[in-house]
């Protein structure tokens, strides 16, 4: 039964074929197009990108459209220590909304692909357009800042949806003036790298089996969303990518997960991939028990040493 594993694991620990790579840029290039085209969002400093995990190289084939995002690091939204002000660290505010940075980019979308091919959803755009070969989701964001008393701050993005609280993302240094901190990206390259390329093998995995047990009708694959699979064998020590066949490296990091989300004592402090939000929090679409019964059953499934 291993070596079937180590023959799935192996073709399924694969990057994406070139042909998804073009698709992303495709997608990349169109958008840019569209916000070059309007009148109000060309004079503002935009950067377009891709993220999730066309970003990541972490993609599979039942993942979502390309997400991309669309920054517009004219305006920041601020978050300041108690007690101190905008005032004290020479900010003033802005009179360009985030609400109106949405709206135009909903227009410069529907003038270049068409009202029929743009969805506005609550958090983002559904961009579907056989003309322009482009399907993806479109998230507008601004900076988000996080300063310390010390006046240095926390760089990422944030998004404001049409009905709901904000929300902060951290997916990659996007600016040059942001701090040069490692976010997402940076931290899921560092560990590709000392794994000898391993980790985002070992992350299409775990998502493909994950795929695998939903289409088997295991329940505790339902819940699971791709982002929490990355973060999860994130957490799993490099140790665990040291063995000499897929089949122990998946062994070693389900069995490492198993043991570590069984209790919140010894999981409460891990984070996602951009080390800085914790990954078990309430604030969060899942809990800690879910992925405990995932990673649980995954290892059943495969089997165990």
């Amino acid at each position: 039964m291993s070596a079937i594993w180590e023959d799935l694991f192996g073709e399924w620990a694969k990057g994406p074929p070139q042909a998804e790579q073009r698709t992303s840029e495709n997608a990349i290039r169109a958008i840019k197009q569209a916000i070059s085209n309007s009148p109000k969002l060309s004079k503002r400093r935009i950067k377009t990108f891709t993220q999730g995990s066309y970003r990541n190289r972490v993609n599979v084939r039942q993942d979502s459209d390309i997400d991309v995002g669309v920054l517009c690091f004219d305006v920041f939204v601020p978050e300041y220590p108690q007690k101190m002000t905008a005032e004290m660290f020479g900010n003033e505010d802005s009179s360009y909304s985030y609400a109106q940075f949405k709206n135009e980019l909903e227009e410069a979308l529907v003038a270049y692909f068409g009202r029929a091919s743009v969805h506005r959803g609550n958090k983002a755009f559904d961009l579907q357009n056989n003309a322009h070969s482009v399907e993806a989701d479109v998230a507008p964001f601004v900076e988000y800042r996080r300063y310390w008393r010390d006046k240095s701050y926390r760089a990422g993005v944030a998004l404001i949806p049409d009905r709901g609280s904000r929300i902060e993302n951290f997916p990659e240094r996007l600016v040059d003036h942001w701090p040069d901190v490692p976010l997402h990206y940076e931290n899921g390259v560092r560990k590709n790298d000392r794994t000898t390329r391993r980790y985002k093998g070992g992350v299409r995995i775990v998502k493909k089996l994950r795929n695998l047990m939903d289409d088997h009708g295991m329940l505790e694959a339902g819940p699971i969303p791709g982002f929490l699979i990355e973060c999860l064998v994130w957490n799993a020590p490099d140790s665990c990518f040291t063995g000499s066949t897929w089949f122990a490296r998946v062994q070693a990091v389900l069995a490492y997960l198993t043991a570590n989300t069984a209790s919140s004592t010894t999981c409460n402090e891990w984070c996602e991939v951009n080390d800085i939000k914790y990954l078990f929090r309430p604030t969060q679409k899942w809990t800690r028990a879910q992925a405990h019964a995932f990673v649980t059953r995954a290892r059943d499934f495969v089997g165990r040493p």
